[in-house]
């Protein structure tokens, strides 16, 4: 077993690099990735990079490069379900494209489709390390916990309509720039997934300050949580 570890800035991966004992570093794709052990597992951490291509360069690399048996990715996002508070944490029960629109092509292609894709546009997380997350995030014993759809796109979500509209849409409950290219990479691979966020604002008027402020404080709940799946696995 060899566990890859993704987050997308520094904040994210900070406490989860300070946990490792660390082997060995090596750069591929102007990215470094640190070997080493934690609770007895391998694992291969990483900083993807903010975005959807960064995040899918740096989750095929774990697979091609690291042979990763399982990906994590770990950090923070935006609310979309008006039930969570910042601290929040949300488990993916799968992961889509938000900002993915072929619909002038054909109806055939509704917003968040992949156009001419042979599987579901809709990326299911692993089950396993889904009821592994829950458990970890009820050890918490503080945020609450949902499990839900994560929506990806390559912009910064601060719009009250946005975040109407992506939550009617597409019925998701969190939203960020990464999560789903992780998850499309990890499936075509057949690698099992989980997408760990923790919530940082609210993706409205308020969040370029309340992102500043929180991502600290979301980004160690997250941590915590990928700690307790790597020692349950």
């Amino acid at each position: 077993m060899r566990i890859g570890i993704i987050g997308a800035m520094d904040e994210e991966i900070v406490y989860m690099k300070e946990a490792l004992d660390i082997y060995g570093e090596s750069v591929f794709a102007q990215n470094k990735f640190y070997e080493g052990t934690h609770h007895n597992k391998e694992i291969v951490l990483c900083k993807s990079g903010v975005g959807k291509v960064n995040a899918a360069i740096t989750t095929q690399i774990l697979i091609d490069r690291f042979q990763v048996t399982h990906v994590l990715f770990t950090g923070v996002a935006g609310a979309l379900d008006p039930e969570l508070e910042v601290g929040d944490i949300v488990i993916s029960s799968s992961a889509m494209q938000h900002d993915m629109d072929a619909s002038a092509l054909s109806p055939d292609f509704p917003k968040g489709t992949i156009p001419m894709f042979p599987f579901d546009s809709e990326f299911r997380a692993d089950a396993q390390l889904v009821k592994l997350a829950e458990a970890a995030a009820e050890r918490l014993q503080g945020p609450k916990v949902k499990i839900g759809k994560v929506l990806s796109g390559d912009q910064f979500i601060a719009d009250r309509e946005l975040v109407e509209l992506y939550s009617a849409l597409f019925q998701g409950t969190c939203i960020e720039m990464e999560g789903s290219a992780v998850a499309q990479a990890s499936f075509l691979n057949e690698v099992p997934f989980v997408i760990i966020r923790s919530i940082s604002d609210k993706a409205n008027g308020e969040a370029p300050a309340s992102f500043a402020e929180f991502t600290a404080l979301a980004a160690r709940r997250s941590s915590d949580m990928v700690e307790s799946i790597i020692e349950s696995l």
